[in-house]
């Protein structure tokens, strides 16, 4: 391999590592500048050659190319071969040494910076493919749709984790309108693939199951056919008729909120349920909740991404609290205020995705 086949995936740089960790790389070079200098001032019988073998490996610390430790290795290099002069003193064995030693730390580090930046570029492919397939399945709803306004928004986490799988969707139904929102337990692309299965489940279901709770109940089914080891989805699903109450199912999910004029109150339904996948933990149907959904009303539905992101001090984040003193307004801008005044909370960004939809009822 090339010295610069690490080009594209670059570990994280110099400038942008910890205070501590460069101000120790920066007090190493001194030392090793001081050595050398030493060494020429000092008893031409003595060496502080193998000193040099440091260069290589403080130089790949954040090197976002291979060439650099390789570059910095050939300049020592070059250094122990006029110290070999400087030093007539010195047996021609030991600066033979250093000079070997040079090399092969030269190497290692040269090998250490494309192992990683080979790494980092199949880790960033991943990803990429990931969150590529988590688009696709995460389609934006329509802003309106039978006498609702609808919005979402969905927050990454930090660069450092993993995609997740959070899933939404919104359906006009001959049975109203339809919602869901979830969380499968795990990262990755499996997250993705069983979030997946729940979405495409639920799209037909929801669209020929009058009763909500089979729908409930077909997601269990589908997410149980291919889940692995302890694989499982907190969902909760709602739905919006045209005439009359609301109705919610909630498979272990966090309980959605509604908003109006500054009063959040939770939905809950008659008895809890468990996540999609562990059903068969407690047998028995699914329990259906209604609720009034009033015009100007508006319902969220939200994952843990939210109520579970801390600031420094570990504090959770109050979505409640926030919600009740956010400005009367439309589900998009709600949710941009929302999502600023999460970002804020946490300061250092989120530890895990979050997902929020908003539903106000405008007739």
């Amino acid at each position: 391999m090339k010295p610069d086949a690490g080009r594209g995936a670059p570990p994280r740089p110099f400038s942008r590592l910890p205070r501590a960790a460069r101000l120790l790389v920066l007090a190493a070079y001194v030392l090793l500048t001081a050595a050398v200098a030493l060494d020429i001032a000092t008893d031409p019988r003595l060496t502080f050659s193998p000193v040099l073998g440091t260069a290589p490996v403080l130089a790949s610390i954040g090197a976002r190319r291979a060439r650099v430790p390789l570059l910095t290795g050939l300049a020592a290099l070059g250094v122990v071969a006029l110290l070999s002069f400087a030093d007539p003193g010195v047996e021609p064995a030991v600066h033979l040494t250093s000079g070997t030693t040079v090399l092969a730390i030269t190497c290692v580090s040269t090998a250490s910076v494309v192992l990683v930046a080979t790494r980092e570029r199949e880790l960033l492919q991943s990803r990429s493919v990931a969150e590529a397939a988590q688009s696709t399945l995460l389609r934006p709803p329509q802003e309106r749709t039978d006498g609702l306004r609808v919005a979402v928004r969905y927050q990454a986490a930090a660069a450092e984790a993993r995609v997740g799988g959070d899933l939404y969707e919104v359906l006009t139904t001959p049975y109203g309108v339809r919602l869901i929102v979830g969380d499968v337990r795990g990262k990755g692309l499996a997250a993705i693939e069983t979030a997946a299965d729940v979405l495409g489940t639920f799209r037909e279901a929801a669209q020929v199951e009058p009763d909500l709770t089979v729908v409930a109940r077909r997601l269990d089914a589908s997410v149980l056919r291919r889940r692995a080891g302890e694989e499982f989805v907190t969902a909760v699903l709602v739905g919006v008729p045209a005439q009359g109450p609301a109705e919610l199912v909630d498979c272990g999910h966090l309980p959605p909120l509604l908003w109006r004029a500054g009063h959040v109150t939770e939905v809950t339904t008659p008895e809890s349920d468990p996540p999609l996948a562990l059903r068969e933990l407690a047998p028995g149907p699914y329990h259906r909740g209604e609720f009034v959904f009033e015009p100007g009303t508006t319902l969220l539905l939200y994952t843990d991404g939210v109520t579970e992101a801390r600031d420094r001090a570990g504090r959770f984040y109050p979505l409640p609290e926030r919600l009740a003193g956010m400005p009367q307004s439309a589900p998009g801008p709600l949710l941009d205020r929302l999502v600023a005044d999460l970002r804020e909370h946490t300061g250092d960004g989120l530890s895990d995705d979050a997902a929020l939809l908003a539903v106000r009822r405008e007739r």
